[in-house]
This record gives structure tokens, sequence and C-alpha cells, in this order.
């Protein structure tokens, strides 16, 4: 198990100052100052992650809605970069853990370490403890080892010899799996899957995009160079204004029609969870709030509903004989379901 820490490098494009009052707006944080913020952060990420908007847009979406990210795609596409982009972008701290099958969960959360000095237990920190984790192939850990991470995503709190330690905030769990080589792996189940937020792959870039990431990476990694534009107060503060944001009655009914259709689609053997509602409303809320609106609309639904519930939808062996696909079931839902009444959209407003 390779576990190291990556700190900030020297901000060369930002200074302390534009940080420091990126901040003080925590106390005054509105769907404008939102949308201004938010915008900065993917600006900043997107001068190392060249032609990847909408998956850089949701992956800071996620850690908005204090969720985590699994990343299903070939090596060398980005995926740890990404990590990187993202913690610097917000000054925040960032660890990688390699996972292989000989790792424990003491690796990940850490364990208690026998003081002969004191005749004690000192609890010894894990890699966990920062404000981004990076998985490295989850899928090659043991169960036992998955179900540690795993626990830790959801109750945001390591316990050790009866002692709970909380774990900072924001808090990013991104664990990314190869689907190539699936040798000697434990693939998720569909339980612990359902603990992501997004699933999302990065895929391969442009020609244009390419070219320019391999000119900006012939000498040094262009990441070094990459400053923060805001620290983890002004993060944590978009965080509570995303819970102040409104989901009207209607809104909400439409996400749980939503969800509950992929229950009771012929092609599905399992449907979205009730936890899958709540990270639907959680993210339309979000992405609501990057837009600069303080309400969500059923466009904002639509938008996010894919990478919320692709990993969430088994498909049963008839379906897939007949070459059923998870897209061709989220299509069925969003035509069969219709939006409230009268509610407004992004492309009413021209927006």
């Amino acid at each position: 198990m390779a576990a190291r820490t990556i700190v900030p490098s020297r901000a060369t494009r930002r200074t302390a100052s534009a940080v420091n009052g990126t901040a003080s707006k925590g106390a005054s944080m509105t769907a404008a100052v939102f949308q201004r913020t938010f915008d900065e952060i993917v600006a900043n990420i997107e001068t190392v992650i060249k032609g990847k908007t909408d998956v850089v847009r949701t992956s800071l979406l996620a850690i908005l809605c204090e969720g985590h990210i699994l990343f299903e795609d070939v090596p060398g596409t980005g995926k740890s970069m990404l990590a990187r982009a993202i913690a610097q972008s917000i000054n925040a701290t960032v660890q990688r853990v390699q996972c292989t099958p000989d790792m424990l969960p003491g690796d990940i959360t850490g364990s208690s370490i026998y003081d002969q000095k004191t005749s004690t237990f000192e609890f010894r920190p894990g890699p966990i403890f920062c404000n981004i984790l990076l998985a490295d192939e989850i899928n090659r850990a043991t169960p036992k080892t998955q179900s540690a991470l795993l626990e830790a995503m959801a109750e945001r709190r390591v316990s050790a010899d009866g002692v709970t330690h909380s774990l900072p905030r924001p808090f990013l769990v991104l664990a990314t799996q190869n689907p190539v080589e699936t040798g000697g792996t434990f693939p998720l189940p569909e339980a612990q899957l359902d603990r992501f937020l997004f699933k999302l792959s990065m895929g391969y870039m442009l020609r244009d995009s390419e070219l320019q990431v391999m000119y900006d990476n012939r000498i040094n990694l262009s990441i070094e160079d990459l400053g923060a534009v805001v620290n983890t107060t002004a993060v944590q503060a978009m965080i509570d204004f995303a819970t102040t944001i409104n989901v009207a009655q209607d809104v909400g009914y439409y996400i749980v029609d939503l969800v509950s259709a992929s229950r009771t689609d012929p092609a599905v053997s399992m449907g979205g969870s009730p936890r899958a509602s709540i990270a639907l409303m959680r993210a339309a809320s979000v992405l609501a709030a990057s837009d600069g609106r303080s309400h969500v609309f059923p466009d904002d639904v639509r938008q996010i509903l894919q990478p919320v519930l692709a990993h969430r939808i088994v498909l049963n062996p008839e379906s897939m004989l007949r070459g059923e696909t998870v897209e061709g079931v989220l299509e069925r839902l969003t035509s069969s379901v219709k939006p409230p009444v009268g509610s407004a959209s992004r492309d009413v407003l021209g927006r």
C-alpha cells in the first residue's frame, strides 16, 4: 500500500490575498457569489484538465453535495490529476491510496499503536483523514477493506478502541476502477455502489486537447504550479448555502416519480433506492446554485439524472440479452415521467 500526502504547491497563479478574500464570502454567501466562486474553481482546474468541462463541473458538484465519486475508466486519462487539481484549487489536503489485495482496513482508516513511553495505545490516523482521498483501483482491495472505506464515507467518522474520530470537512472520496483488467479484483456489489453519489468516466481527450496537454507537461507537470482560488472555509460556506436552495414540492415529486419509475421499468431488476432520491435532490440543488439560482428547475434534475442513477440501476438478464442499456432506460424515464406543469426551466429563462 502506498499512501502519500500532496500539499498545495506554490500559488504562482493566485495570491494568498485572493484566497483569504474569497473566504470572507462565507458570511454573505448568495446565489450570485456561489456561481462566481464555482466558475472560478472550474476555470482554475481547467488550466490543467483540458477539454473535460462536464466532468470537472460534475466532480465539483460532488464535493459541494458532500458526496463521493466512482470513476470507471482506463488508466492515464487524468483521474489522479483531477483529484490534485480540485484539492489545490480549494487549498485542501489530498492523499492517494493504491489499493491492493493485501491492504488492511487500518491501512486506510488508521490504527492504534502501542506507545512504550506512556504504556498506552495511541491512535495514528490513516490517509483517509484528509479533504480529498484518491482510492486508486478500489476493486483490487478485499471486501473487508472496501467496507471499512465505504463505512467511513457514509458516516464521515472513524471509530477505534471505542473513540470516534471525525473526518475533516469538506470530504470527498474519488475512487477509481479499471474496467479492462479484472483479474484478481473484487467488484463492488450494488449495495456499495449505492454509496457513491456519481459514477463518472473521464474518457480520452479530443485531438486538440491532448496536444495541448502533451506540450504543457513536456518539461514539468503543469499541476505543480496550480494555485488556490478559495480555501476550505469558503467551500464549507458553499456547502451550507446549497442546503438552502428551494426545491418546490412539485419538483420534489418529480424526483420521486423518476426514481420510482426506475424500479418498475420492465428491463430493470433493481432500480434506484430512496438514497438515490436524496442524492438527486442534493445534486440538483447544487447545480441550481452553480447557475446563480436559489430554486431548482426540472431541467436541473434531468441534467444530473444520468451520473446519479446509472450505477444504481441493474438490468435483468432478459433485457441484457435483448441489448438493452442503462442509458436507454434513463431515456425512457425522462420521456415517460412528465415534469410538473407550469414549472420554470432554464430554456424558458434563456439560461
